[in-house]
């Protein structure tokens, strides 16, 4: 099995509505797979259970074949997860370079009392220059985070999440408030990583740069699974079209 990510008839209830139903989908090693869906549909709640955030009431999720039922949000990351983040919350009072090289720092905090010894940050500030260049922030390593626009500090977020040098990187509406250009120079970064061999399940609204760079698609609507496949294919789905139209002629 070749899969990083396997979601399988996860099923999450709030009460007496029901978020997401009998949900399956799957994350091939390599693949750069596009999750969308109209507002309501769900994903946000699904990124949740995939992290930890959210427990499904059914069905099950595995990362490389582990199930990651009862794993806490840091064991999962510890276990092969990534998250960028919607809504970007850099330390402030670090500069970039200092808050990539936190996160490259991370084996080093599994214990608190060793860490305290563990002073030395010469690698991972070299790390962590490297991934910003990768990014296209190595001229603002020094720069403070208050002082930068959001497209920068979504560089950043990106930066941060591969510190943790993840098996599968997860990016929640990473695009979301950025004007067009922008969007496509961090779309251009994400298709970039996953060539460069990068895992990663991308949810996005912006559905111009989700077609543009993701071969393979997965739609949710109102929690309920309704299409997985090559990108061309589900976008012809009528299923599909109804879901975003409201209508198929």
């Amino acid at each position: 099995m070749n899969n990083v990510l396997d979601v399988k008839n996860v099923t999450v209830r709030f009460g007496g509505v029901t978020a997401v139903s009998n949900a399956s989908f799957h994350v091939s090693k390599g693949d750069l797979l596009g999750f969308i869906g109209p507002n309501g549909a769900g994903k946000t709640t699904m990124m949740r259970v995939i992290t930890g955030v959210v427990t499904a009431q059914e069905g099950s999720v595995h990362l490389e074949g582990k199930d990651l039922a009862g794993l806490s949000i840091n064991q999962r990351i510890r276990s092969g997860l990534a998250l960028a983040q919607q809504i970007v919350q850099p330390l402030r009072e670090m500069n970039l370079l200092d808050n990539v090289a936190l996160a490259c720092g991370v084996s080093k905090t599994t214990n608190a009392l060793k860490s305290m010894f563990l002073m030395d940050r010469t690698v991972e500030r070299k790390r962590a220059l490297e991934l910003l260049g990768m990014v296209g922030l190595a001229d603002s390593a020094d720069a403070m985070p208050p002082t930068l626009p959001l497209g920068y500090l979504k560089r950043l977020e990106v930066a941060r999440a591969l510190a943790l040098e993840p098996k599968l990187l997860l990016l929640d509406e990473p695009l979301a408030g950025l004007n067009q250009n922008e969007a496509k120079g961090l779309a251009d970064l994400i298709k970039s990583l996953n060539e460069n061999g990068q895992t990663i399940l991308l949810i996005e609204h912006n559905l111009r740069e989700v077609m543009r760079i993701c071969p393979l698609l997965y739609v949710q609507d109102n929690g309920r699974s309704l299409a997985f496949g090559p990108a061309k294919e589900v976008m012809a789905n009528e299923d599909v079209r109804r879901a975003y139209l409201g209508s198929v002629e």
